[in-house]
């Protein structure tokens, strides 16, 4: 039987770009200094990963090339080598190249124009002992270091260590891959002492199998079992503690018997892979479920207490339940998206001749990730305009008493149902007087305007093609993609504000939900018709009364304890005319530091809607981020609250 690589080509991928992160972060933290021991061990290890998974899918081109940025690590680290400057930015080049070779990667490929380039390098560093292999696309033998001796036959695995015994699943894929995974995941607890059958012959595996390895860790049972596990496509784990202490062990080479259980207190981890269609089809299912429940509790409220109530209100907390566990399985924590960025700064910051301090909080926050791939757009954008615009250079920052390295801080925190990412920086800040300049020249503002506030201020720069700059750089300008953003953020239901100092930086923030599928939302009565108004932006409700909504120059304001906050009534947004019902009700909302009272006829309840996204009619009001369905089966519009502040 034969591999077909095409056949497992997307989860090569998959798992080579996991290598590849830690790949770049490694380089990061090697290049800012301290001690190198760690972050080139780990380098070294990934490097050494996705040679392995290469060769075994065949990508020669591509672990031929893994082998040569091998050959100039082992130099670092044997101390030949210093990893200088021009020694990073050959590793950062080289990590660039092995990604894009891993997109493109078959059998048949050669070495793409960037490997190329990067193997030039790379041979100045390292000289040229694989040259002629190398540049035919040849996977060379394996260094001195990672040489083999083979095992005697009688005991393979004799010595001291923890003995490991590993069973494949049947339906293993890509099992040479996967042995070699877990030979990996078992070398960041310890030391691999002895592997048998060899991992050469198990890379070539085609099939599923059985092996057993003897390890130096002091990492319990349920770790190594953890570990074990989370390379994919095992069956049986089998973790033979005693062996730590024994010299002589007569180890079985098949895979049998008891799986000795994790001691008490030990934490065991199982992780499978799910098409990402499958969750989106599971949160479309428990979508309509939801509806159903409203309807099915709308329909069965006349009855009563009795055997169908009760069921009925056993039903509904299972299907809240099931829900609530569906939307957690779609939680992912945002440093997977997060991680790129370090190295984004670093390339901006050095293409700038800017020195540039990123610190990165909150990456353990989660949001649906459905939303994650759609926050970095907005976040690179902002990232980009702080070094190119924000960020003075080290002369300036010098002559204002600065330190010369700016800081630039990436955040992430959760605020109720929102999560509240930001950028902020200590440079230099917008200038407002250039600003409110250009503002009054393209007709943003009007000719007697004095100062912009930050809401002005943001709304003038995010305009498409407002800049103050008069010659845009390849990066960024100040405006250039914040419109972007700001349609990003209204797209998923969020927001953006922005807070500058002359002389002490700029902080963006974008406010979103934490997912888009099923939101909590306050249900609202206008006239006739019913809206959702999403709980991220509402902050309280309030009875319409003289002592809470008062007149100011002939205009109604809310006073609201020691803050007076402008008053708009839901019928004149809506364009629905007449005059509201007696019964009306304030609903407080808000985004960032802005509040304002939102006027209804009656508030409903609170209820979680499922969001359905909808074409708008032409001309319509830009006040909507979508549609549901009520429990009484009834269409009602979802608003975009941030929409009422007007400008952002």
């Amino acid at each position: 039987m034969s591999l077909d690589p095409a056949r497992y080509a997307e989860l090569f991928r998959t798992e080579s770009h996991e290598q590849l992160a830690a790949i770049n972060r490694a380089l990061l933290a090697l290049e800012q200094g301290g001690e190198a021991a760690g972050p080139l061990a780990v380098i070294f290890r990934a490097v050494h990963t996705v040679k392995g998974m290469s060769a075994s899918m065949g990508y020669t081109a591509v672990a031929a090339f893994a082998h040569e940025v091998e050959s100039v690590l082992d130099t670092i680290r044997r101390g030949d080598q210093r990893p200088g400057a021009d020694v990073m930015d050959v590793l950062f080049a080289s990590a660039d190249a092995l990604e894009g070779g891993l997109e493109t990667a078959t059998e048949s490929a050669g070495q793409s124009p960037a490997m190329a380039a990067a193997l030039e390098r790379l041979r100045a560093l390292a000289g040229s002992r694989f040259a002629g292999r190398l540049s035919r696309g040849e996977l060379p033998p394996e260094s001195e270091s990672e040489a083999t001796t083979p095992m005697p036959a009688a005991d393979p695995l004799g010595g001291p260590g923890v003995i490991v015994r590993v069973r494949q699943s049947a339906g293993a894929l890509l099992p040479g891959v996967r042995a070699f995974l877990v030979v990996e995941k078992l070398r960041a607890l310890g030391d691999v002492g002895a592997v048998w059958p060899p991992i050469e012959v198990l890379q070539t595996s085609e099939v599923p199998r059985s092996f057993a390895m003897r390890v130096s860790t002091l990492a319990s049972a349920g770790e190594i079992e953890a570990a074990v596990r989370s390379a994919g496509d095992v069956e049986h784990v089998e973790v033979d503690l005693a062996a730590r202490t024994r010299r002589e062990s007569n180890v079985a080479l098949e895979v049998a018997g008891r799986v000795e259980a994790a001691p008490a207190g030990g934490k065991v981890t199982r992780h499978v892979r799910m098409d990402l269609a499958r969750l989106d089809t599971l949160m479309d299912l428990i979508g309509e479920l939801v509806i159903t429940r409203g309807r099915l509790l709308a329909l069965t409220a006349d009855y009563g207490k009795g055997p169908l109530d009760e069921a009925m209100q056993q039903a509904a907390k299972l299907i809240g339940d099931l829900q609530s566990e569906i939307m957690t399985s779609r939680m992912v924590p945002v440093w997977q998206v997060f991680d790129r960025f370090p190295r984004l700064v670093r390339d901006a910051s050095r293409q700038l001749r800017k020195d540039v301090v990123f610190l990165v909080d909150g990456k353990d926050i989660e949001l649906d990730r459905s939303l994650l791939d759609e926050v970095g757009e907005p976040v690179v954008h902002l990232l980009r305009n702080a070094v190119d615009h924000g960020i003075e250079t080290p002369a300036e920052r010098a002559a204002a008493g600065k330190p010369r390295a700016g800081r630039l801080v990436l955040s992430a925190a959760r605020d109720r149902a929102a999560i509240v990412i930001r950028v902020s920086d200590d440079g230099r800040g917008i200038d407002r007087a250039r600003v409110l300049e250009r503002a009054k020249a393209a007709g943003l503002v009007g000719g007697s305007a004095t100062e912009l506030d930050d809401e002005d201020l943001l709304r003038c720069i995010a305009h498409p093609g407002f800049s103050t700059v008069d010659a845009v750089s390849d990066l960024s300008g100040r405006g250039v993609g914040l419109d972007a953003v700001q349609a990003k953020a209204r797209m998923l239901g969020g927001s953006v504000t922005l807070k500058s100092v002359e002389g002490e930086g700029t902080a963006f923030t974008l406010r979103i939900p934490a997912t888009l599928a099923i939101v909590r939302a306050l249900l609202a009565r206008c006239g006739p018709e019913r809206y959702a108004l999403p709980l991220t932006h509402v902050r309280e409700t309030l009875e319409f009364g003289e002592h809470t909504v008062q007149r100011v120059r002939g205009s109604e304001v809310l006073v609201l304890r020691d803050e007076i906050l402008p008053l708009l009534y839901l019928r004149d947004v809506v364009r629905q005319g007449g005059v509201g019902d007696a019964q009306r009700e304030i609903v407080v909302i808000e985004r960032g530091e802005k509040r304002t009272g939102l006027v209804v006829d009656e508030l409903i309840g609170q209820q979680d809607v499922v969001v359905k996204q909808f074409d708008a009619a032409r001309e319509s009001l830009p006040l909507f981020s979508g549609a549901t369905i009520l429990a009484d089966g009834a269409p009602a519009l979802i608003m975009d609250l941030g929409s009422l502040f007007g400008g952002v």
